[in-house]
C-alpha cells in the first residue's frame, strides 16, 4: 500500500472509511520512511512497534466516527510537551524527566482518535529560530538539507514535510510555530494565546508561550485547532473564548509602509516571493472588493526587540535559571548565554514596567489598526545554510525573528502560509496576523490567497480518491474541492481496458452527465503534473452541470472511435454508467 508525502486528514479519512487502508498499515508505512530519513536528525524519541500498540490496539476496537474526528490520524510532538510516560528532554539530556500523564492539548488530540507517533527534535528549551541548537543533531530542512529547518520546532515541521505524519504540534514564544512552516512550505497555524493550555509544556515565557499545529493544508490546521482548543481550569494562562464563527474575509488587508528587511544570500530571491505575495494580494482584494491598505510597523519592530533586548527575557531566566546553575556544562553553550542575559544587570523592576506599558500601549494601537483587518508580512526575509548559522548564531537567529517576535508580545493570532516561490526548493512564507479575537478572519484571508492562485482540475479515473493515482495529486500540493457532474456533452472512455486510462471525449449530441472530482492544484504546480500524463491523453476545458469551466483529462477523438464512430479495439465506453468508479466497481 502507497501513502501519499503529503499526509492530509482528509486522504486519511477517505482511506480508512473505503476501506483501502488502515491505521495498521499506514503506520508500517511511516516507519519505513523513518529508517530512511534518519540523517534528518528528526527524533529525539522515534516511533516504534511496541511504543504504539496500545493505540493501535484501541483502534482496533472502534471506527471513524464523528466524535472522533481525528480517528487513526498520525501526529508527532515537539519534545517541550509531555506525552504520557515517555520522557520529556527539552533537547537538554540533563532535564529529562517522564510525565506521569500527557499534556491536555496532546490528551484532547488522542481522545479524538489521533496517534501519537513519538516526541521530535528543538533547539534546546524552545531557545532559538534555526533548528541547529540540539544535542540530537541539528534538523536538516526537509526541501533542502544544507539550510536551516527553523525552530525552535524544527523536528515537528521536518516530520510532516518529510511525510512522517498528517500534523505536528510545536510551540511558539517568538516565532517556532512559524518561521519552520515557512521553511517547509507548511502551514503553521498559532492560535491565540491561552486558546490552547500549555499545562504540561515546558516553559520558554510562561506568559507568552503558545502550542501550535504544523500541517500540509489549512482544512487541517483548522481541524486540529477545533480538538484542541478550549477552557482549561488547570492551566493559569488559559482563556475563554467564543468558539470561531467559520471563515471570514477581512474588510481590509495591511501591508507594511516600507518594504520589509530582506537578509543573507538569499535576499533578492525572498523579495521576489514578497513582491510576487504583494500582487497576488492585490488582484484577491480587487476581485474580493477588499481594501488594501498600507501600515506603519515600526512600533511593532520595537515591541519585537522587549523580547529578548528588554527585561523580558528575564521571564527564561526566571523559568530555566535554577536548573542551568545546578547542573553546569548541561547547557548547549549558545543557550545558555542567551538564557543568562535574562540576568544581566540593567533589568530592573522599572525597566520591566516601561516595557509592560510600552506593550500595552502596542496592543491597544494594533487592536485598533486591525479592527476587521489582517496585517500579511513575510514570514521570514530570508534564510541561512547550517554551516552559515554555525559560523554566527545569534545574528542569524535574530534576523530570523524580525516579523515574528512582536506576535504574542502584542497578543496576536497568526497563521503561516506557503506564497509565492521565487526558487525551486527555496520556499517564500507570509504570516497573516489578526486580533486575538477574530481568527476567523485569518482563515478567511488564507482562503482567498489559496484560492487566487490555483488551477481547479476534474479527473474521472484512476487520480480519483480511493485509486491508485490519487497520491500523486496529494503530492502535488492539490487540495479536494468536492464531486461534480460534467455538462451532458461528454462520452466516457477506457483506453487500454488492461491499463484502464480513463479520457473525456466532448461531443455535440448522444454525451451525458459524467461524475468527476474537482481539486484546486497550485499553479506552480500544474505544469509539471500534466507532464506525466501519457498521450493520448491530454488537458483541456471541461464544462461542469453548474456551467463552470475546469481543466480536465480528455481524449482524443481518433484514440477512441474509428472513422465511422465505432470504438476502437481494446476501448471500453463506459458513458452508460456515469462514472469510471460505477465501471470499476463492476470489473471482477
Amino acid at each position: 500500500m502507497q501513502i501519499p508525502t503529503r499526509l492530509t486528514i482528509a486522504w486519511l479519512r477517505h482511506a480508512y472509511e473505503s476501506g483501502s487502508a488502515t491505521p495498521r498499515e499506514v503506520v508500517a508505512r511511516i516507519l519505513e520512511r523513518c529508517a530512511d530519513t534518519v540523517d534528518y536528525n528528526v527524533w529525539i524519541a522515534p516511533p516504534s512497534e511496541q511504543a504504539l500498540e496500545p493505540y493501535l490496539a484501541q483502534l482496533d476496537q472502534t471506527s471513524p466516527s464523528a466524535d472522533k474526528p481525528l480517528w487513526g490520524v498520525p501526529f508527532v510532538i515537539k519534545d517541550n510537551i509531555d506525552l504520557d510516560g515517555v520522557p520529556t528532554t527539552a533537547a537538554c539530556p540533563a532535564y529529562t524527566y517522564t510525565p506521569a500523564q500527557s499534556a491536555t492539548v496532546v490528551a484532547k488530540l488522542v481522545d479524538a482518535g489521533a496517534i501519537p507517533l513519538g516526541k521530535a527534535n528543538l533547539d534546546q528549551f524552545a531557545t532559538g529560530l534555526v533548528g541547529v541548537r540540539s544535542p540530537y543533531g541539528e534538523c536538516k530542512n526537509a526541501l533542502d538539507p544544507r539550510l536551516i529547518s527553523g525552530g525552535s520546532s524544527s523536528g515537528s515541521a521536518v516530520s510532516v514535510a518529510l511525510g512522517l505524519a498528517a500534523f505536528s504540534l510545536g510551540t511558539d514564544t517568538a516565532g517556532s510555530g512559524r518561521v519552520p512552516a515557512a521553511l517547509n512550505r507548511l502551514v503553521g497555524f498559532k492560535p491565540p494565546l491561552g486558546s490552547w493550555s500549555t499545562r504540561g509544556v515546558v516553559p520558554a515565557c510562561a506568559s507568552l508561550d503558545c502550542v501550535t499545529v504544523f500541517a500540509n493544508t489549512l482544512e487541517d490546521a483548522m481541524t486540529v485547532d477545533g480538538v484542541a482548543r478550549g477552557y482549561d481550569e488547570g492551566c493559569p494562562y488559559s482563556k475563554k473564548y467564543a468558539a470561531p464563527q467559520g471563515a471570514a474575509l477581512p474588510a481590509a488587508i495591511c501591508i507594511p509602509d516600507a518594504e520589509p528587511e530582506f537578509y543573507g544570500e538569499f535576499a533578492q530571491r525572498y523579495r521576489e516571493g514578497w513582491r510576487a505575495s504583494l500582487e497576488r494580494i492585490g488582484r484577491l482584494a480587487s476581485k474580493a472588493g477588499v481594501e488594501v491598505r498600507t501600515m506603519d510597523c515600526s512600533y511593532l519592530n520595537k515591541a519585537a526587540s522587549v523580547l529578548y533586548d528588554g527585561p523580558w527575557v528575564a521571564e527564561r531566566w526566571a523559568d530555566l535559571g535554577g536548573f542551568v546553575e545546578a547542573h553546569p556544562g548541561e547547557v548547549f553553550p549558545v543557550t545558555e548565554k542567551i538564557l543568562r542575559s535574562g540576568a544581566r544587570d540593567g533589568l530592573s523592576a522599572e525597566s520591566l514596567f516601561n516595557a509592560m506599558h510600552f506593550l500595552q500601549e502596542c496592543r491597544h494601537r494594533v487592536n485598533a489598526e486591525l479592527d476587521d483587518a489582517v496585517l500579511v508580512m513575510p514570514t521570514c526575509g530570508g534564510t541561512f545554510t547550517r554551516a552559515q548559522v554555525d559560523a554566527d548564531p545569534i545574528a542569524a537567529n535574530s534576523k530570523m525573528g524580525l516579523y515574528t517576535n512582536h506576535c504574542n508580545l502584542c497578543d496576536l493570532a497568526a497563521l503561516a502560509i506557503p506564497g509565492d516561490d521565487s526558487y525551486p526548493g527555496l520556499p517564500f512564507g507570509i504570516t497573516a496576523f489578526a486580533r486575538a479575537d477574530s481568527q476567523r478572519l485569518l482563515e478567511g484571508f488564507a482562503r482567498a490567497y489559496r484560492a487566487s492562485a490555483c488551477v481547479r482540475v476534474a479527473v474521472c479515473g484512476k487520480h480519483m480518491r480511493g485509486f491508485e493515482y490519487h497520491a500523486q495529486l496529494l503530492d502535488a500540493g492539490a487540495e479536494y474541492l468536492g464531486a461534480y457532474a460534467t455538462a451532458p456533452s461528454y462520452r466516457l472512455f477506457v483506453l487500454d481496458e488492461k491499463a484502464q486510462r480513463p479520457g473525456l471525449l466532448k461531443v455535440r449530441e448522444g454525451g451525458a452527465s459524467i461524475e468527476v472530482e474537482v481539486y484546486a492544484f497550485p499553479a506552480l504546480d500544474f505544469g509539471a503534473f500534466v507532464e506525466r500524463i501519457p498521450a493520448p491523453l491530454s488537458f483541456g476545458k471541461i464544462e461542469l452541470s453548474d456551467g463552470n469551466v475546469v481543466e480536465g483529462m480528455l481524449v482524443e477523438r481518433a484514440s477512441v472511435l474509428d472513422e465511422a464512430g465505432t470504438t476502437l479495439e481494446g476501448t471500453v465506453e463506459i458513458t452508460a454508467q456515469g462514472s469510471y468508479r460505477s465501471w470499476a466497481a463492476q470489473e471482477p
